[in-house]
């Protein structure tokens, strides 16, 4: 079953954004936004094309700045300070970009290194380990891996970097359901680290399945928010008569 919820600012939010006017040029995007994600939630953005999904996940990546409206990564402003922001946060887009040349170490301890971190054999190991990624993988070149693996790589080096959010863009398209299954295990296991987890998808069972909250997007405003409770978690046929349409 689920709550419906009003959205209201929440003092220990690590990703926040409150009253947010955006866009690009003089086409205004969001239109007065307000979302808030904790430390160990993880947050399904679900609207139609058009509605400012891609736009909210620039926002908290430094690469659009609000004309109105306060924007938060774990106490950094994306938008005054990017690097900084940038440096709390991994991001998976929905085709992770790695390089098909190296391994899945090297890939992991390569981009590790450009964000400034200890790029040792043994944490980066234990990391690809934890993603679900098997042993015999950890060497071979990542130009052969499925979309699946590649996820894995991307979710050991968020777990090997330690940083307090993740930002999703549409992370389980082109997936197949088991590869959906564990993906949504290893994003459990990053709850359990306590990291702020972002996702935005069109996929609203998929969100159903995982999410502690589904937030609603529609031209640019959060209209509404509902909370998984009690072992259903979620009445999807509810929501899906509500928002099956919309999230299309």
């Amino acid at each position: 079953m689920e709550t419906c919820l009003t959205t209201a600012t929440h003092t220990d939010a690590v990703l926040e954004a409150t009253g947010v006017v955006a866009g690009y040029g003089r086409k205004t995007i969001l239109h007065g936004l307000d979302l808030h994600v904790r430390a160990g939630e993880i947050y399904a953005l679900l609207g139609a094309n058009g509605a400012g999904k891609t736009t909210t996940l620039s926002l908290f990546l430094g690469f659009v700045a609000p004309s109105a409206g306060q924007v938060r990564v774990h106490r950094a402003d994306p938008a005054a300070s990017p690097e900084e922001a940038r440096r709390r946060l991994a991001y998976i887009p929905e085709n992770v970009a790695l390089y098909e040349h190296l391994s899945a170490r090297e890939n992991v301890a390569y981009l590790l290194a450009l964000a400034g971190q200890s790029a040792a054999d043994a944490p980066i190991d234990a990391s690809l380990a934890a993603a679900g990624l098997a042993a015999d993988a950890f060497d071979r070149r990542v130009a052969g891996f499925s979309k699946g693996m590649r996820q894995k790589v991307a979710i050991g080096l968020a777990l090997a970097r330690r940083v307090p959010v993740l930002l999703l863009d549409e992370p389980t398209s082109g997936l197949d359901p088991q590869a959906t299954a564990e993906f949504n295990r290893l994003l459990g296991v990053l709850r359990g680290e306590g990291v702020a987890v972002l996702m935005v998808t069109h996929d609203l069972l998929g969100a159903a399945d995982v999410a502690d909250r589904i937030g609603f997007l529609d031209a640019g405003r959060l209209v509404e928010e509902v909370a998984a409770t009690g072992a259903d978690r979620f009445d999807v046929r509810s929501l899906h008569r509500r928002y099956g349409g919309q999230a299309a």
